[in-house]
Order: C-alpha cells, then sequence, then structure tokens
C-alpha cells in the first residue's frame, strides 16, 4: 500500500504528525510511504525511519514571487504525479493542504467540517473523519492515520527519527520565538546559564536572527557558543548530541522530544495542552498565579514597571526551578545551584 501524507508546516506541526507516521509503518510492515512538506521542514521526514521519499513544497516562497515560482510549482506537480496512490491523507486539515492533495493521484482523506482547521477543506476530501479538538496535536494526528488506515490507534507516542551521536555534557537554550509574549525573560537565561556553566555544562545556543543574536550573547556570556543561523539539519544534528534543552513556546522546541532529548518547556501567554511538547522527554512548566494566564496575545498588555519581570507571567518560572526541572528530566537531580 503507498500512502502520500501530506503535512507541509509548520514545524512544530510537521513534528506532531511524526508520531503518526511511526504507528501506521508499525501496524502496516508494507506500507510505502512519501510525505510533501514546505521545503524549510523536509529535513525532519527526511531523518524518520520509515519514509520513502520527502516532495519538497515552496507555497510560502511562491505566494511572495508567483511570477518567478510558475515554472518551480509545475515541476512540483510532476514529481507529485509521478506515483499513483492508494490514499492520500491531508493531516493539516488547510485549504492550501487540501489543493496539494488534489494535485495528486490517489484519493484523499482528511479531518470532516468539524475537525479540520479550516473546516472547507473536507469538502475536498473522499474519506473524512471525526477527531476531538480538545486533545493535543500529536494525538489528533495518530487518530486520524489510525482511522484512515484502519488499525486501533496505539498509546506510545514514538517519532521515529534516526538517533544522533552519544549526548555529552552539552545542553541547547532555544530562546527564540515569533511571539514578544512567549519570551522569557534575558535576566533569567543569563541566570540560567550561570548555573549550567557552574556545574560544567557546555551551552549551545541558536539564533536566527540579528535580535535573537543580540539576546544569545548575552545568555552566554559566562560561557557558550551562538550558533547564528544554523540551518535546520546542522540544529538537529547538534541537539541531538545534547544532554538536555530548555526551549520556550517556539518549534524547535519540539525537535527536542522527537530526537530523544529531555527538555524542559516554559509556557506563560499560551497553554501547552493542545500544542506544548509532548512525549516521555518532555516537560512542560506553564504559570497559571495571573487571570489573564493564557492570554494567547503576541504581545503583552501590561507596561513593565518597578524592575518587574516581563512578560508578568513568567514571574514565578525563576531560573532555579526550570534547572531543578532539567536536572530531574536528565537524571541528574541536584540541589547544588551555587
Amino acid at each position: 500500500m503507498k500512502v502520500l501524507l501530506v503535512k507541509t508546516s509548520s514545524l512544530g506541526d510537521v513534528v506532531h504528525a511524526l508520531p503518526a507516521v511511526t504507528d501506521a509503518l508499525a501496524a502496516l510492515p508494507e506500507l510505502v510511504l512519501d510525505w510533501v512538506v514546505e521545503e524549510g521542514f523536509s529535513d525532519i521526514p527526511a531523518r524518520h525511519r520509515g519514509v520513502r521519499r520527502t516532495i519538497p513544497v515552496a507555497i510560502r516562497r511562491w505566494r511572495k514571487n508567483p511570477g518567478s515560482g510558475l515554472s518551480e510549482f509545475f515541476a512540483f506537480r510532476r514529481a507529485l504525479r509521478e506515483e499513483s496512490y492508494d490514499l492520500v491523507i491531508d493531516s493539516q486539515g488547510l485549504l492550501k493542504s487540501a489543493f496539494t492533495g488534489l494535485l495528486a493521484r490517489g484519493p484523499i482523506a482528511g479531518f470532516d467540517s468539524g475537525s479540520a482547521r479550516e473546516s472547507a477543506a473536507s469538502w475536498f476530501y473522499r474519506q473524512r473523519y471525526r477527531v476531538d479538538t480538545n486533545q493535543h496535536a500529536i494525538l489528533r494526528q495518530k487518530q486520524l492515520f489510525a482511522a484512515a488506515l484502519g488499525y486501533d490507534c496505539p498509546d506510545e507516542i514514538n517519532f521515529g527519527l534516526i538517533a544522533g551521536r552519544d549526548a555529552g555534557r552539552r545542553l541547547m537554550f532555544l530562546h527564540g520565538t515569533t511571539w514578544a509574549s512567549k519570551e522569557w525573560p534575558v535576566s533569567y537565561w543569563c541566570e540560567l546559564a550561570k548555573l549550567a556553566n557552574a556545574q560544567d555544562y557546555e551551552l549551545m545556543v541558536p539564533a536566527g536572527n540579528d535580535m535573537e543574536r543580540r539576546r544569545a550573547e548575552l545568555i552566554t556570556e559566562s560561557g557558550g557558543e551562538v550558533l547564528f543561523r544554523p540551518s535546520l539539519a546542522e540544529l538537529m544534528e547538534t541537539l541531538a548530541s545534547c544532554q538536555g534543552a530548555i526551549s520556550v513556546d517556539t518549534g524547535l522546541g519540539h525537535l527536542a522530544p522527537a530526537l530523544a532529548v529531555p527538555v524542559v518547556g516554559i509556557f506563560g501567554a499560551t497553554s501547552p495542552a493542545l500544542t506544548g511538547m509532548l512525549g516521555a522527554d518532555a516537560k512542560v512548566i506553564a504559570s497559571t498565579h495571573l487571570q489573564c494566564i493564557p492570554c494567547r496575545k503576541r504581545d503583552c498588555k501590561f507596561n513593565p514597571s518597578g524592575g518587574k519581570i516581563h512578560p508578568p507571567c513568567y514571574e514565578p518560572l525563576q531560573p532555579e526551578i526550570v534547572w531543578q526541572a532539567l536536572q530531574q528530566q536528565t537524571g541528574n537531580p541536584s540541589t547544588n545551584l551555587a
């Protein structure tokens, strides 16, 4: 049986689909699976043990330059139609992903109108499945695959990625995020770096733009390496070699449990219930002390004043608490915070 998965973006969403692919390949050993994914994220499914072929798409780039992208689009369509599929699963649930699925040769399955992120996407599916939306995205993906391919959905979460190098005494701090309200205070990051350096950890701090680089340089003042604009493949390889990671609510944070790297996720303005890090190697810490939590807004409505922590939802999530959580995750509990 040949199946095409359409799950193009974003980074976290792509990671969320990995356990469903693992389930399907375990339940149906004869299954052959190809994956349509945004070109910038293709290194993720390419690292899955059972994905035969990744088919990169560049919808984001084509939207910005529709004229120059026309020839690339036709080349993508030709690649997509090289084979006929027994089933095309659109697990994105958007109109753009449904349209992408229509370009392939095979019947399309996906979420029903009450389960899809854009209900109109379900109009293009031959098979539609209702999945409870009030649960984590990973579980939704697993249940959709199980229903579409006809097997019992297992409880286990197995991302199926090829293992990286042996973990050394190295930590990664994933501080960058697209929302200002999801940024853990830089003063906390700096204190956390001092705790890590005091116990002889090597810090790896990636930065994707100039603003993040400035913050990363502050974090690593007491020791550590700034990784400026690494490729996704490079970042995955480095992360896989780490003993642990600490992350705000960002797509990169989901890579840690996918690579079997213990991670502590820090949440304040957003809720981890539906899209937080999940798996045996993940632990999330979320603030609950303010009535506005989770506000789910890009910018905090409170103005910083009096030298207090901003955004204020992170005030109780102090570095010592996060550090102890990471030590528990990595199996190195410590009470020595000096």
